[in-house]
């Protein structure tokens, strides 16, 4: 699995659960269309964690590099639908960082010593 992992915090003034609302309106388009395998919304809890990491943790899971390439390439697009509902997420956020991280070891993984 292929994890493409978002931290942000709100803007000031962003409700958040409009803003879960918004995610998962946005996540869905991509796992009802098999574009997208789940997702996760994670809050930071107790304020335990790195300063340096956003409040907020989305993690995106897709089978393959290829899969996470379909849906990126269907967001580029930035139309329709998927272009207001991804709006209604960036426009709520700030200090973005995101990151792709994969299962170890990998299935194809060959060699142990």
């Amino acid at each position: 699995m292929d994890c493409y992992e978002i931290w942000v915090n709100l803007l000031p003034g962003t409700n958040d659960l409009n803003f879960v609302e918004s995610v998962n309106v946005y996540c869905s388009w991509f796992t009802d269309r098999k574009l997208m395998e789940s997702y996760r919304i994670r809050r930071r809890k107790f304020g335990f964690g790195p300063d340096s990491l956003g409040e907020f943790n989305i993690s995106m899971e897709f089978a393959s590099l290829s899969q996470m390439d379909q849906a990126f390439q269907e967001a580029a697009k930035r139309s329709g639908e998927l272009e207001a509902a991804h709006r209604a997420v960036y426009s709520s956020v700030t200090d973005f960082k995101s990151g792709l991280f994969r299962d170890f070891p990998d299935p194809v993984r060959e060699f142990r010593e």
